[in-house]
């Protein structure tokens, strides 16, 4: 029965590290993720908006589209969706760039962001099962041992549910104050992109309405 437990135990400990491996891999992903989706600062997109509205106020689409394009920030890519679908008119522009918002970079975000909770509520759950073998053999040793239990074995049972109790808190605690501070990142990107949407959209309204469209 000691084996069972045992065997049983190095599969807790490997499942609650694949779980912290898992769970740092999935933070490091959105963050970088979102580092690459956003300008830096707002001014930083001010002046690419700058630059992107004096070539669509001059009608020289082929630079606004090229600048758009070798810019991988969800702004810039907004700005060269509008920009070749400028023929649709602006209310159904708008409606394109804003869908692809939210279905391409804030429900993305979520997705990626939905696997570091999931890691957050297993990892506790890990260690409570951990625990509860832990126990399950501190008693077994106990109903077995009769006068002679060794004092040792009785301890080793017993420090296994608290370590794996212990690793499963670790695991989840990290991972919820780097979601917590992720979610204030793609809070700061939404707020940026829906200024610079804002923007770009009055930019787009003037072309149309000035060339008729």
């Amino acid at each position: 029965m000691s084996s069972v437990f045992a065997l049983l135990g190095n599969v807790i400990y490997i499942a609650l590290a694949l779980l912290a491996l898992w769970g740092a891999f999935c933070v490091i992903v959105v963050w970088r993720r979102v580092g690459q989706t956003r300008f830096s600062s707002e001014e930083e997109q001010e002046e690419f908006l700058d630059r992107l509205d004096e070539n669509l106020i001059s009608g020289d689409f082929k630079a606004a589209t090229e600048m758009c394009d070798q810019d991988d920030r969800a702004m810039a890519q907004l700005g060269l969706l509008a920009v070749t679908n400028r023929d649709m008119g602006y209310r159904k522009i708008r409606t394109i760039i804003t869908d692809r918002f939210q279905r391409d970079v804030l429900a993305d975000l979520e997705y990626r962001l939905s696997w570091v909770n999931t890691v957050i509520k297993s990892a506790p759950m890990v260690g409570l099962l951990g625990t509860v073998m832990g126990m399950m053999g501190a008693f077994a040793t106990l109903a077995g041992g009769g006068s002679n239990i060794d004092p040792s074995t009785l301890a080793k049972d017993i420090s296994f549910a608290l370590i794996t109790t212990a690793c499963g808190l670790s695991i989840a605690i990290p991972l919820v104050l780097s979601t917590a501070y992720i979610n204030v990142r793609i809070r700061k990107l939404e707020d940026l992109v829906g200024v610079g949407m804002t923007r770009l959209l009055e930019t787009m309204k003037a072309i149309i309405t000035k060339t008729g469209g």
